[in-house]
C-alpha cells in the first residue's frame, strides 16, 4: 500500500506489520463540523482497510482542550474554560460513535500533558532552539535550516504573509510561541513562568508520547500544513534529530458553493445537522466519494445521490440475506465478486483512493440486484457475494440496518397475512397491511413467487 507524503510529493509505502497514526484532532470550544467528519472518517476508513489486512494500528487522536477560543467562549458564558471543554469532547464523541468511527486507541488532552510540554520545551531551550522573552518562551526559526520544507514556504516569502504572533519581544517575526506566560485561568507553573503551551507544542509532546520517533502516519486536514504541522516538524526534529513521521497525509477541505465553512459566512454544516437530516451512512458515502488530498463541495445535490445509491446497497443486502435454497449458476457472481474485490482493493493500495473503492462497491451491489431482478437469486450465489460485500462495507464504515428476531416474526406474521389477503383479491386490506409495515422502515420487495422484506435506515431527508 502507497501513500502520497505531503513532504516528499511522492508516493511512500507502508510496509511495517505495526502501523502508528498520529492525527490532530479538534479545538473543543464549539460543534464538530461536516470538515472535521471528513478527516476523521477518511482515517476511520484507512484504519479499517490496514486492520483488514492484518496490521496492527496504534492510532492516536488528540484534543485541544486549552486555548484562547475555549477561553473566551468560557468567559463569554461565565463558566470555566473546563466546562466548556468537556461539553464539547462529550458532544465529539456522541456526533462520531453516530458516524461509525471507531475509537482511537488513545486520546491525549492538552491539559493532562502539561510536564511533557514542560520537558520538551526546557529541552528545547537547553539546545539553544528556543528562548524567554517577557512574555513567554519562543522558538527560534532561524535555527532550523529546513523550516518551511512541508508547506514548501522560503522563510522570506513566510514573514509578508502567513499567520505569524505579533510580539515585538521576538527575535524574528516568524518565531512562534511554545509557553505563553498568563496569569488568566487556565495557568500552570514552569520553569519560566506560570502560563500555558502554544497550541503546536501539544502535538509534538503527545505524538512522541504515544508513538515515539518517527511513526508510520500524521494527518490532518490541509489546513494544518502551515503553520501547525511545518511548527510540529521543527520543535520535534530539533529534540529528535530524526524524520518526526514517515509519511504526511493531509485531507482536502469540504467547500459549501465553493466557499469555505466559515462563521462569519454562516455556512458551517454541523455534524448534528447533517447527521439529523442525512444520517451516518449517507455522510460516509459522500467524505468517501472524492479523493481524499482534493476538496469536495457540500452540496444536497449530491447526498441525494448517495441516498439513491445506499437504498440500492440496502436491497442487494437483504436480497442476499433472505435468498432460498433454490439451484442456480454461480460462474456470474463469482467472476463478479473477484472483479470488484480487486478493483477495490487496488483503488485503495494506490493512495487510498476511496472514490474509486466506492465503485467498486456499487459495482457490486448493481450485480447482486440485477441479479435479484432476474429471480435468479439463491443462497448458493449470496454465499458467494454476502462476505465481499460485508468486507467492503466495513472497510467504508457502512452499517445496514438490521432486525430483532422479534421484529422479523412480527413482519413475518403481517406479510404473510398480506399475501393471503391478495390471493383472497382483498386489495384494499393488503394495502393497509403494507401501509403499516411501511410504517416500521420496512420495505416489501415482491417477487414472482414470494415476497421478501428490506429495513430501510430513515432518512429525515428522504423523499
Amino acid at each position: 500500500m502507497k501513500i502520497f507524503d505531503t513532504l516528499s510529493t511522492k508516493e511512500k509505502e507502508i510496509s511495517s506489520k505495526n502501523v502508528r497514526i498520529y492525527v490532530c484532532g479538534i479545538t473543543v470550544y464549539d460543534e464538530s463540523h461536516i470538515g472535521h467528519a471528513r478527516t476523521i472518517i477518511v482515517f476511520d476508513s484507512l484504519r479499517r482497510y490496514l486492520e483488514s489486512s492484518g496490521r496492527t494500528v496504534n492510532f492516536v487522536q488528540n484534543f485541544t482542550d486549552v486555548d484562547d477560543k475555549i477561553i473566551n467562549r468560557a468567559s463569554s458564558e461565565n463558566v470555566s474554560p473546563s466546562e466548556i471543554s468537556s461539553r464539547y469532547i462529550a458532544s465529539y464523541f456522541a456526533d462520531f460513535d453516530r458516524l461509525n468511527i471507531k475509537r482511537a486507541t488513545a486520546y491525549p488532552k492538552a491539559t493532562e500533558h502539561i510536564q511533557d510540554m514542560i520537558n520538551l520545551i526546557k529541552n528545547l531551550v537547553d539546545s539553544g532552539f528556543a528562548y524567554v522573552t517577557k512574555n513567554g518562551v519562543y522558538y527560534r526559526v532561524s535555527k532550523f535550516a529546513e523550516y518551511g520544507k512541508l508547506s514548501k514556504k522560503k522563510t522570506d516569502e513566510l514573514i509578508s504573509g502567513a499567520r505569524i504572533e505579533v510580539d515585538e519581544t521576538k527575535d524574528d517575526p516568524l518565531d512562534f510561541a511554545l509557553w505563553k506566560f498568563s496569569t488568566t485561568e487556565p495557568n500552570w507553573p514552569s520553569p519560566w513562568g506560570n502560563g500555558r503551551p502554544g497550541w503546536h507544542i501539544e502535538c509534538s509532546a503527545m505524538s512522541l508520547k504515544y508513538l515515539g520517533d518517527e511513526f508510520e502516519i500524521h494527518g490532518g486536514g490541509r489546513d494544518l500544513i502551515f503553520p501547525h504541522h511545518e511548527n510540529e516538524i521543527a520543535q520535534t526534529e530539533a529534540f529528535t534529530n530524526k524524520p518526526l513521521t514517515k509519511i504526511w497525509m493531509h485531507i482536502g477541505m469540504v467547500t459549501i458553493n465553493g466557499e469555505k465553512m466559515a462563521k462569519s459566512v454562516g455556512n458551517i454544516k454541523s455534524v448534528k445537522y447533517v447527521l439529523e437530516n442525512w444520517g451516518p451512512n449517507i455522510i460516509r458515502l459522500f467524505c468517501l466519494s472524492g479523493h481524499y488530498s482534493k476538496p469536495i463541495d457540500y452540496s444536497e445535490e449530491l447526498l441525494k445521490e448517495n441516498l439513491i445509491k445506499w437504498r440500492q446497497a440496502e436491497t442487494a443486502y437483504y436480497e442476499m440475506i433472505m435468498s432460498d435454497d433454490k439451484a442456480g449458476q454461480t460462474d456470474e457472481i463469482s467472476a463478479l465478486v473477484s472483479e470488484c474485490k480487486t478493483e477495490f482493493n487496488v483503488s485503495l493500495d494506490d493512495d487510498f483512493n476511496t472514490a474509486n473503492a466506492v465503485s467498486a462497491f456499487f459495482q457490486l451491489v448493481k450485480g447482486v440486484n440485477r441479479i435479484a431482478a432476474s429471480e435468479q437469486m439463491t443462497k448458493s450465489i449470496a454465499q458467494i457475494a454476502l462476505p465481499e460485500f460485508e468486507r467492503m462495507a466495513e472497510i467504508l464504515g457502512l452499517e445496514v440496518q438490521k432486525v430483532s428476531e422479534s421484529e422479523k416474526q412480527s413482519i413475518s406474521d403481517l406479510i404473510k397475512k398480506r399475501d393471503e389477503l391478495r390471493a383472497q383479491k382483498q386489495y384494499r386490506q393488503a394495502d393497509e397491511i403494507r401501509a403499516k409495515i411501511s410504517q416500521m422502515n420496512i420495505v416489501l420487495l415482491d417477487h414472482k413467487d414470494k415476497t421478501i422484506w428490506m429495513k430501510k435506515e430513515k432518512i429525515n431527508a428522504d423523499s
